[in-house]
């Protein structure tokens, strides 16, 4: 234990998923696009959904659905259920 170290304490974004469990359908958005797919937890800085679908900023799907994304908390603009 180093006394002196500051305590880093989680992201102020992943704390915007502190209130879904694993399995919640959510949207992520990101600056240009929005993800729609089932919360899988925070593991490494990123956000996971799985059979997520990316959505543009018109409403229209722009691929089919992946398995798994891996969404950098970074770059989440906000979190919708």
């Amino acid at each position: 234990m180093s006394f002196g170290v500051p305590f880093l304490s989680v992201s102020p974004r992943a704390a915007l998923f502190d209130l879904y469990p694993i399995g919640t359908r959510l949207g992520i958005g990101t600056d240009a696009s929005m993800w729609v797919g089932t919360f899988g937890g925070i593991q490494d800085g990123v956000a996971l959904l799985t059979n997520a679908q990316l959505i543009a900023n018109n409403g229209k799907p722009v691929d089919g659905n992946r398995p798994v994304v891996r969404i950098p908390i970074a770059q989440i603009t906000f979190v919708s259920q």
